[in-house]
């Protein structure tokens, strides 16, 4: 389906752009359809998304091992839990395998990275954006470990209080980091917008379509969960899936067409 006509085919023309995209209504479950056409993505370039799947993995190891051998719970849970905040960031070249592929071209490693590198500041202000919010995060979960100690044996109870509470508090911060990036990203991939304007939209996307993100963030939890369970490697495939479906939630949830494309993009058909 064609979009109407973008600001860049008009450069005479100035544009009054809105503080945020239009989006649509979703049908709840939408989700499933975009894990369908991320598996489509994923299929058609297998070596491109696990190449780089694959490339997050090996991080994750180099992680876990600095937890680890750190010996300490709560930077451990820390790490795990941050994963939810570098996840966007790091799902950038997924995202632009599935624009090679929806405009008909050849998808290759190198132009996804080439396309991550392009957007550079947009990226580094909200890398600054989460990053506020994680260490926030991280003060809210140290003052949960003050209030609420363990000693070096910690009885069930006492290990169940503890988790429970940091639980909910990272809970809270992960629904936000979820709300922010959902469509954020994206959208700054395939439209020259700014980053308020792209978290604003993806902000305001998540609310309008509550039950339909619902389930997409349950998809993506089981997705990471099933990754991890199996010892990182899984992620190599999970990844990529869910970085491939997200792209194509984007397509279908945000009106993006009153901003131009970035120089050299094309209409998709």
């Amino acid at each position: 389906m064609s979009e109407p006509a973008t600001p860049e085919e008009n450069p005479g023309e100035e544009q009054s752009l809105p503080f945020a995209a239009p989006c649509r209504k979703l049908e709840r479950t939408a989700p499933l359809r975009w894990i369908a056409l991320g598996w489509r993505d994923l299929k058609r370039a297998p070596m491109q998304s696990l190449s780089y799947g694959a490339i997050i993995v090996v991080c994750s190891y180099l992680l876990a091992f600095l937890a680890f051998n750190f010996g300490n719970l709560v930077v451990l849970l820390a790490l795990v839990s941050g994963f939810i905040f570098v996840g966007p960031i790091l799902a950038l070249a997924f995202y632009d395998i599935s624009d090679q592929l929806q405009k008909g071209g050849t998808p290759t490693l190198g132009h996804a990275l080439q396309a991550s590198w392009r957007h550079i500041g947009n990226q580094m202000v909200f890398a600054v954006i989460l990053m506020v919010v994680f260490l926030v995060w991280a003060r809210a979960a140290s003052m949960t470990h003050v209030f609420f100690p363990m000693r070096a044996r910690p009885e069930l109870a006492e290990m169940a209080t503890f988790l429970g509470v940091g639980g909910l508090v990272g809970s809270l911060f992960a629904t936000f980091v979820f709300c922010i990036s959902a469509f954020s990203l994206p959208m700054i991939i395939d439209r020259k917008v700014d980053t308020v304007t792209a978290v604003v939209t993806s902000f305001n996307a998540v609310l309008r379509n509550k039950s339909t993100m619902f389930l997409w963030v349950v998809l993506i939890v089981s997705a990471v969960a099933v990754g991890m369970l199996t010892a990182f490697l899984g992620l190599a495939v999970t990844l990529p899936l869910i970085g491939h479906a997200t792209w194509h939630g984007y397509r279908e949830t945000i009106d993006s067409s009153a901003w131009p494309r970035h120089p050299g993009s094309r209409e998709v058909g």
